[in-house]
């Protein structure tokens, strides 16, 4: 890369994303900026695999930590500052790191994705909740046509989102989205592990992990802090976690779900990464567990 530009590193869950990103961050002397939706949120630390404080001392990390758990980062806000922070570095001629495996954080940067600036409303969405989803999303298909054959029937988050932006914008959302791509170079790494055998013991191995690093005990102080009924305890992991603590299952049964579902979800970031989803940057993939050098070949 001849000038200050940016290197992604994406892939599924639990493909080696971070130590591949700090160890190329060493030698390249770059900061870490996260394209994780949850790792933005502080205190959930071990549910997410958010770097650990000696690694955010070795390299400097961005946008990790960056909102309270009981409010909603929006991908416009989520944009807005890593932007800006991109914006930052090039002025001082560093090429950061984008690192994380959130689809449309990194195609909210990577591909400049067209987001309108329309903060969540709680009112409307209360009374969207309770019209119901199927009446919302026939209201949908009338006010924003081109929008709703792209939502699944069953979508309730994103037929509220694009009802939520019609209603205070007056305009269909999908009359508001397009794409206006950075004019830096942008170089995208993949990791992805072909064996889906291996990857589940990967992802079997990091569950029991995080149960030795203190999950439980996490998410018993989140649980005091913000009560049961946090949205985000019902994400990926802490869900199945929150269960077993509310002797709704045994732990044996909840490592089990929390694996399978994991593996579901990385199989959904696999097709939007080698899809559509990703926007006309190619990928570079290499195996999961690959090195800095492998890696550095690619720049």
């Amino acid at each position: 890369m001849q000038s200050a530009g940016l290197i992604v590193i994406l892939g599924a869950t639990a493909t080696g994303k971070t130590s591949l990103a700090i160890a190329l961050a060493k030698h390249l002397n770059a900061p870490i900026l996260s394209a994780d939706s949850r790792q933005v949120y502080r205190h959930f630390d071990i549910g997410t695999a958010k770097p650990t404080l000696d690694e955010r001392q070795d390299v400097p990390h961005y946008l990790i930590d960056i909102a309270e758990p009981e409010t909603t980062l929006t991908l416009a806000d989520y944009q807005d500052q890593a932007q800006n922070l991109i914006s930052k570095f090039h002025a001082e001629g560093v090429t950061p790191i984008l690192v994380g495996g959130s689809g449309l954080y990194i195609k909210a940067i990577a591909s400049g994705l067209k987001i309108p600036r329309v903060s969540p409303q709680p009112d409307l969405r209360s009374q969207l909740q309770e019209l119901g989803q199927n009446y919302c999303y026939q209201v949908l298909h009338q006010v924003d046509p081109v929008g709703a054959v792209k939502i699944h029937a069953n979508d309730q988050v994103r037929t509220w989102r694009s009802l939520e932006v019609f209603y205070v914008t007056g305009q269909p959302l999908s009359a508001q989205q397009g794409q206006q791509p950075p004019d830096y170079p942008i170089v995208q790494i993949g990791l992805d592990c072909d064996d889906l055998d291996a990857y589940r013991k990967l992802v079997s191995d990091r569950t029991e992990q995080m149960l030795e690093d203190g999950w439980l005990d996490e998410i018993h102080n989140l649980q005091d802090r913000y009560g049961v009924d946090l949205p985000l305890l019902k994400t990926l992991g802490y869900g199945e976690m929150s269960d077993y603590l509310a002797n709704k299952t045994d732990l044996e049964t909840a490592k089990l779900l929390t694996v399978t579902h994991t593996c579901q979800f990385a199989k959904r970031q696999r097709t939007w990464f080698r899809g559509s989803g990703n926007g006309d940057l190619p990928i570079h993939w290499l195996r999961s567990g690959s090195n800095w050098k492998e890696a550095i070949k690619l720049l």
